[in-house]
């Protein structure tokens, strides 16, 4: 069963880091475009970054360049999403994702079900 679980999500106050996980099983995450997405209630699901199967070329949304880091590790079958200097404007679901469009950050097939990050003193 092919399956993606986040990791991580939680509080942290204004401009603290956290490091969210994203594990795969019954599939090999190395072959796929990977991709982190956040949700706000009442808000459409927006691409946050997005990285290739191939040469980890990486897409970033412009509010988090330069703070987020995405990251894999295919030993681990796991990607990550290191964001520093967080904003009570990154609280959001996180989902990770994977196998779609990396430079549109779009079309991804398999789902997380989100870990919930949530910025505020």
């Amino acid at each position: 069963q092919l399956q993606l679980v986040e990791s991580g999500g939680g509080l942290v106050q204004p401009g603290g880091s956290l490091t969210l996980s994203c594990e795969a099983s019954g599939f090999t995450l190395e072959y796929y475009s990977v991709g982190w997405f956040r949700q706000v209630p009442g808000k459409e699901r927006e691409g946050v970054s997005c990285m290739a199967d191939i040469g980890g070329r990486t897409t970033y949304t412009d509010p988090v360049k330069g703070r987020f880091t995405i990251s894999r590790d295919n030993a681990k079958n796991t990607v990550y999403l290191q964001m520093n200097s967080l904003k009570p404007d990154d609280t959001a679901v996180y989902y990770c994702a994977a196998a779609g469009n990396w430079k549109t950050c779009s079309s991804m097939r398999y789902w997380g079900k989100g870990t919930l990050v949530t910025v505020s003193s």
